[in-house]
């Protein structure tokens, strides 16, 4: 046991034992995303397909804050590797780069931390005003059929225009993160080629487009009265 644990903390201090933890973890995030935007696209059809959805979610309380501690582990572990790897790279710059690429990725990296960081702000606000709802009575909000109105709830917070501005602000800096880092998972994993490298950053562009797209249309359609409760 004390062998394995050595083993692999001794991988994660490598450059390349990081760089893996970042690719794994940055892909179950995008997964989650995905996922969670297929949830919040509900609310185009209406309270009952929203609330119903919802009150899914929460009759497995276990399972629900299981997945949402992991998320946030990965999260975290996220940022934090890749900080540790920027600072890693900065040690290690009086070595000369065996390829030019090299460079360009660790530049990418030092930006995308700043990015990570606001996004990590984002995603603590966003906790505590949708899931903890804190400073808030959407705790109250119920239904007809006596479950949480989630819908009535998202209507409401991003009826708020400061609030949809900075959710339309902070999903922006996470796509342009995603449009480069979705790329940089197929590196990392040794699944990247001269033949399928501009396929991969188009896909990169394509996911970071989608989720885009998808996530600020529903703070849109509320500001502009197209969904309303």
């Amino acid at each position: 046991m004390n062998s394995a644990l050595a083993s692999a903390a001794a991988f994660y201090r490598s450059s390349i034992g990081k760089k893996i933890v970042v690719a794994l973890t940055g892909l179950a995030l995008v997964g989650f995303l995905f996922g969670h935007l297929a949830g919040n696209l509900k609310i185009y059809g209406g309270p009952e397909k929203l609330n119903a959805y919802a009150a899914w979610l929460h009759s497995m309380p276990a399972i629900l804050w299981a997945a949402r501690i992991g998320l946030l582990v990965c999260f975290v572990g996220h940022i934090a590797t890749t900080i540790l790897l920027v600072q890693q790279n900065k040690a290690a710059r009086g070595e000369r780069y065996a390829h030019p690429a090299t460079i360009q990725a660790s530049g990418a990296s030092r930006t995308m931390v700043w990015s990570g960081v606001i996004i990590l702000a984002f995603v603590i606000y966003h906790l505590m005003h949708f899931t903890l709802r804190i400073g808030n009575d959407y705790g109250s909000y119920v239904d007809a059929k006596g479950r949480h109105d989630a819908f009535k709830m998202v209507v409401d917070g991003f009826s708020c225009e400061p609030v949809s501005a900075f959710y339309i602000i902070a999903m922006a800096l996470l796509c342009w993160h995603l449009s480069h880092g979705f790329a940089s998972i197929f590196q990392t994993l040794g699944l990247r080629t001269e033949r399928n490298w501009p396929a991969i950053q188009g896909a990169g562009w394509a996911v970071a487009a989608i989720l885009f797209v998808g996530n600020i249309s529903i703070p849109l359609a509320v500001l502009f009265g197209l969904v309303k409760y």
